[in-house]
């Protein structure tokens, strides 16, 4: 899976969990400034874990710090992947 695969599939499950509009949802929008609140961003990582099948380390008391952007959670998950690669 390419990054800009990746990256739609990560902006199409931040869209389904939230009532964000998905043209919003660009790389450098800020969570905070879209309304995101941290209880929809451990529904998101949820999300990603099974789709992507795999662990995200995260805590929910600083989700506001890991994932500041739409960017941090595409960064985040791509990481994970080539990782769980190597």
């Amino acid at each position: 899976m390419g990054m800009a695969e990746l990256a739609e599939a990560v902006i199409d499950i931040i869209a389904a969990k939230t009532s964000v509009d998905r043209a919003k949802l660009e790389p450098t929008a800020r969570l905070a400034d879209l309304e995101i609140a941290s209880l929809d961003v451990v529904e998101i990582v949820f999300a990603l874990e099974e789709k992507f099948d795999i662990q995200i380390p995260f805590n929910a008391n600083t989700s506001q710090v890991e994932f500041e952007t739409v960017g941090d959670v595409i960064k985040a998950v791509q990481k994970v992947i080539d990782e769980k690669a190597a």
